[in-house]
């Protein structure tokens, strides 16, 4: 019996699967940063349209994935599954974005590493030949994430200075089983990490050690070394997140050259008020469906790494004293099968 699994935790896809469409939506905040030109589209009030905060963020993922069909040039109906989530309590915003849609659902959570779960389990699908079109939409609204996990914005609550800020986003990509690439070569899948974090406004020291091992993992598992990359993104780690993450790989022997990290791209630290950077399952995928994705597509980068990083905590645990599971999931994306 073959397998396709290398080592322990990844997967050489034997028939790479393409990416043949991909498109963002952002809130006006985020239009307001150096990635603007990267974004499909920009919304003046952050509702899109819609009069709570929780419709706007559904609102914005459909939006999100129907910009991505388009520019593979196939209607809903041609996925065979849809992998969605959000950050929001049993995926609500996902869910609705579904609905009347008619194509076969998988509800994800992965908190901000959502993106990366999503393009794993639509690779994987394809790959094994469970049907010919995949989408993964993920989205996350800074109102939405406010009221579930910290305080109402009327609150008027004060931000530590280790707080990230939650992207008003959604990304969409369109993946099928030929086409002209870039391709989903290998993904692998990360491990539940907790170093003890119990700071929700710190959420990059905790999910630091999980993108550590995971690209550890990675690299054990594929023989590859970090310069087989163009770029190694993660996400959404944040300044100081990264800053960790550089330092752990350091004490292992490994040299980050190439490294950026979606939640310090997506805002102007020195023109917005983001402290740490930004986060939510927006970010990343935003990121990947813009900057990424359009400059693989322009020539600029053939062999990109994505890995998107996940704070796996609730407002119940976290009012309980919980630790912070961390996860990572690795994505590597070619220009060439």
């Amino acid at each position: 019996m073959t397998t396709k699994k290398l080592g322990g935790q990844s997967a050489a896809l034997a028939n790479p699967p393409t990416l043949v469409g991909w498109a963002n939506v952002a809130g006006k905040k985020e239009g307001e940063g150096p990635l603007a030109p990267t974004f499909d589209y920009i919304d003046t009030d952050d509702t899109f349209g819609e009069a709570t905060w929780e419709k706007s963020e559904s609102a914005m993922q459909k939006q999100a994935l129907a910009l991505a069909l388009n520019k593979a040039g196939q209607p809903a109906k041609t996925l065979d599954w849809l992998f969605a989530g959000d950050l929001l309590n049993q995926c609500i915003s996902s869910s609705y974005a579904a609905r009347g849609q008619e194509i076969p659902f998988f509800g994800l959570y992965g908190a901000c590493s959502t993106m990366g779960e999503g393009l794993a389990l639509a690779s994987m699908t394809l790959d094994g030949g469970f049907g010919e079109w995949a989408g993964v939409a993920v989205s996350s609204h800074f109102c939405t994430a406010e009221r579930q996990y910290r305080t109402p914005l009327e609150y008027g609550g004060q931000r530590t200075p280790t707080a990230q800020w939650t992207v008003t986003a959604s990304g969409a990509v369109v993946l099928a089983r030929e086409g002209p690439g870039p391709y989903v070569t290998h993904v692998t899948v990360g491990k539940i990490v907790d170093k003890g974090i119990t700071d929700t406004n710190n959420m990059g020291a905790a999910m630091a050690p999980a993108a550590h091992d995971t690209l550890l993992a990675h690299f054990k598992d594929t023989g590859r070394s970090p310069s087989f990359y163009d770029m190694i993104f993660t996400g959404d780690l944040g300044t100081l997140g990264s800053e960790l993450l550089l330092e752990l790989l350091h004490r292992d022997g490994y040299q980050l050259k190439n490294h950026a990290d979606c939640g310090c791209l997506i805002f102007d630290p020195e023109k917005q008020d983001v402290h740490c950077g930004g986060s939510g399952c927006g970010c990343c995928a935003s990121v990947l469906t813009g900057h990424i994705l359009n400059n693989m597509k322009a020539g600029k980068w053939k062999n990109v790494l994505f890995c998107p990083t996940g704070a796996l905590h609730s407002p119940t645990s976290s009012f309980q004293g919980e630790s912070i599971p961390g996860i990572c999931h690795a994505i590597s994306i070619s220009a060439a099968k």
